[in-house]
């Protein structure tokens, strides 16, 4: 598609690309061009400099679709010119006058990248599929060593304790864990013990008598008897009354309870998974948690990293989440913006999955295009993190800071390397050697220094 003003540059443009069977759709103005991108999505949007001066038409094309791959013609070219065209959404910048060979090989090389997006969106969503792991998501070493643990212990622990900061999906490693064990058929109860009152405590996982207290107008089933063959799970198992650790440590320990207001023994056979967020050495040595329940629980014990200790994860659980929330909303949603993609991966994400996973849901619901852009994100992603402090500059070496300088330059003309050298005013060869350089030190190939991961297993970025 073409919305260019000068009709002799017009005409060059339609007769070179027709030339090498592109079909080209074509507008002489920026309302014009604002209602053909509308009507047809095209692969490669020239758009000249003039007709979109004070228009705002790069912005609405990015906004209408951020995975538009504009490329802006100007008669003025400058480094900052192209700078701005590129943060206004263009993803190069054409000098005129244009020859045939250069709007041929630039135009061909915006469809090479987009053929090539597309083939690594069906690449990456076969990738996906082998890092996935009963409803878990991970290539990360951690997350591959706690694949690994969970797989040895599902055939054989009776006890186990799953540790971790909220939001790390402790309970999904323990639906894995009664998922590959022998008793995978049989139940998985759920207690959240930070949610029942403590006066109920045992009552709910032990049972109560008829009449064993005010309110208790027949007998009751506990939690472990309901269970019974299968597996209970005690999420925040640190928030149990004292009261209740002691009658919890009978249960594993000799596989026997009582109901409240009952002297009979029962018998039961369960696998019981405890989890928790909190210190729980720390507890113990506080007399808040009895020792002897913490070592019992503690036989096998798994524990969770933080999503900022495992950040190249990220953009496979954004994939992840997406393709989830697409399926669940009915929506064609293909990835994420660039733009919107670098916001992501600037946040710190205390909430860890979780938050990954409610931010990408607010934003497939709100997203009317085919790409999640900056727009969708919720607004304190969009306007930072209230109430930080500018840090003050770190001292680093000269060539610490021409290498992050140069990244910040690269990452402002979307990874255009041509572009890069000259708005830092050096050949392609030093950018190269910087790149070389500093993919060095941090023991990666150029490739991956730029954001591209190795196996390719990544989210579409536009």
């Amino acid at each position: 598609m073409a919305i260019v003003r000068d009709g002799e540059s017009l005409q060059m443009i339609q007769t070179t690309l027709d030339a090498q069977g592109m079909q080209v759709l074509t507008a002489g103005d920026a309302v014009e061009g604002w209602d053909l991108v509308r009507r047809a999505h095209a692969d490669a949007i020239l758009v000249e400099a003039v007709v979109a001066n004070g228009t705002g038409l790069l912005e609405h094309i990015a906004d209408w679709d951020p995975g538009a791959q504009i490329l802006l013609v100007t008669d003025r070219y400058t480094a900052e010119s192209a700078v701005d065209g590129i943060e206004q959404g263009a993803c190069d910048c054409l000098s005129k006058p244009l020859s045939a060979e250069t709007l041929g090989r630039s135009v061909g090389e915006v469809l090479h990248r987009v053929r090539a997006r597309r083939e690594t969106l069906e690449l990456d969503g076969r990738l996906l599929e082998s890092f996935r792991f009963h409803g878990m998501v991970g290539r990360s070493p951690q997350m591959v060593d706690t694949f690994a643990r969970i797989r040895r212990v599902a055939p054989h622990y009776r006890i186990a304790m799953i540790s971790g900061a909220t939001g790390t999906g402790k309970e999904l490693v323990a639906h894995a864990l009664h998922e590959l064990s022998p008793v995978a058929a049989r139940r998985f109860a759920v207690c959240n013990c930070s949610a029942i009152v403590e006066t109920l405590f045992e009552s709910e996982l032990f049972g109560h008598v008829k009449g064993a207290f005010t309110g208790a107008a027949q007998d009751r089933t506990g939690l472990f008897e309901y269970a019974q063959g299968g597996t209970v799970f005690l999420d925040e198992i640190a928030d149990m009354p004292l009261s209740t650790q002691s009658k919890l440590l009978r249960v594993v320990q000799n596989q026997e309870l009582q109901r409240v207001g009952s002297s009979e023994v029962r018998k039961v056979d369960v696998r019981v998974i405890a989890a928790t967020n909190r210190d729980m050495r720390a507890l113990v040595a506080q007399n808040l948690f009895r020792e002897d329940l913490y070592y019992r629980l503690t036989m096998v014990e798994l524990k969770l990293p933080r999503l900022a200790e495992r950040k190249e994860d990220l953009p496979l659980l954004e994939r992840h989440f997406v393709e989830r929330f697409a399926a669940s909303y009915g929506k064609r949603i293909g990835g994420i913006s660039r733009r919107a993609q670098a916001v992501l991966s600037r946040h710190a994400w205390p909430g860890n999955v979780r938050e990954v996973e409610n931010v990408l849901g607010h934003a497939c619901m709100l997203t009317d295009s085919e790409f999640i852009d900056v727009r969708d994100l919720p607004d304190y992603l969009q306007s930072g993190a209230p109430g930080e402090a500018a840090a003050e500059p770190e001292l680093m070496r000269l060539a610490e800071l021409e290498r992050r300088y140069t990244q910040h330059v690269l990452g402002r003309v979307g990874g255009n390397k041509m572009l890069a050298a000259q708005v830092l005013g050096i050949s392609r060869a030093t950018l190269y050697r910087i790149l070389r350089d500093s993919a060095g030190e941090a023991g990666a190939s150029p490739v991956d220094f730029l954001g591209r991961t190795a196996a390719g297993a990544r989210l579409r970025i536009q």
